[in-house]
């Protein structure tokens, strides 16, 4: 179903953003900085209906993107599969938080970590230039599935930028190139969407309809966004996601300034 008063022009604009989305979401993640608020601008859709559609369009580019990954870059999966289980299991948890607590709780501590990550990224250059594995074994598997579990609870609550998370805490946690850690973010990505999904559905607040049409958008930008990146390589992929994570400060740091800081100023 479609939303009442949605109208062809705001369907068209939310179209294109999906488009964006997926090829942004495919080369380093960070799409829901465009669809999410896109869908917001949908006359009459709450926040959580928004983020509901929003999971189910983003489940059709993350499911492209990952076989695309899949098939030029060949990924480990012993990694990213039990790392997509717990993402899931997470992200359904978080997803039972969002419905009670407003995101303006979450999002100052996002734009501080969301800094952090763009400075430590910049002060150093060499970083995820080659995959140099920082641990073995059960420990590997171990800090995988901590990552997989703490970004999955937030792309229940939140979602916009999960993906950079996946990226950024594959390469400096973990030790992969950003090629790889892109293939491999978008595995958990997958997994991390359908957990909110699965919440989410029973309650009615996707709007089918419109969730679909975004997905084939997402799926063709999707499409073309990992071609994009496995052709370019970990240092194209690296320039594009110091760029969403600077959008994704500023986004988001403009909702703190007007959900938190302007009101008590004035």
């Amino acid at each position: 179903m479609l939303p009442e008063g949605l109208t062809p022009e705001v369907l068209a604009l939310v179209l294109v953003a999906a488009l964006a989305a997926g090829w942004i979401d495919a080369v380093v993640g960070g799409g829901g900085l465009l669809q999410l608020p896109a869908l917001l601008l949908v006359p009459g859709m709450s926040p959580v209906q928004a983020l509901a559609t929003n999971k189910l369009a983003s489940i059709f580019g993350t499911t492209t993107s990952a076989v695309t990954y899949y098939r030029r870059v060949h990924p480990d999966l012993r990694t990213a599969f039990p790392m997509a289980g717990v993402a899931l299991v997470c992200s359904f948890a978080g997803a039972s938080v969002a419905a009670a607590l407003p995101a303006s709780v979450f999002k100052p501590v996002i734009v501080v970590a969301l800094i952090a990550i763009a400075a430590f990224t910049v002060l150093r250059p060499s970083l995820g230039e080659v995959t140099a594995l920082r641990h073995s074994g059960r420990r590997h598997h171990g800090v995988a599935a901590a990552t997989g579990a703490g970004i999955g609870f937030y792309d229940g609550i939140l979602g916009p930028g999960t993906g950079s998370f996946l990226v950024f805490a594959m390469v400096s946690l973990l030790g992969y190139d950003f090629l790889n850690a892109s293939a491999k973010a978008k595995i958990v990505n997958v997994a991390t969407n359908l957990g909110a999904l699965l919440f989410f559905a029973p309650y009615g607040a996707v709007f089918w309809g419109l969730g679909l049409l975004l997905g084939a958008a997402n799926t063709f930008g999707a499409y073309l966004g990992a071609r994009t990146a496995t052709a370019r390589g970990s240092r194209f992929i690296r320039v594009v996601f110091l760029v969403v994570v600077t959008a994704l400060i500023g986004r988001v740091g403009w909702d703190v300034w007007t959900e938190n800081l302007r009101p008590l100023l004035s």
